[in-house]
């Protein structure tokens, strides 16, 4: 008969590929549009700063 020791590999694989694939999901509803909205918000100080300092210049 078969052993439970013949599907750990199998098994490890199912479970790292389930680990990645929440990962994956995480990082693209969560962390990337963090990462943009941040990005994009410093540009914009930054921008909004240097037009102040030409303005007082």
């Amino acid at each position: 008969m078969f052993e439970f020791q013949q599907y750990l590999g199998f098994l490890a694989f199912l479970t790292i590929l389930t680990i990645g694939f929440w990962l994956m999901i995480f990082l693209i509803t969560f962390i990337v549009p963090y990462w943009i909205y941040g990005g994009v918000k410093e540009f914009l100080q930054e921008k909004k700063a240097k037009r102040e300092a030409e303005q007082t210049a």
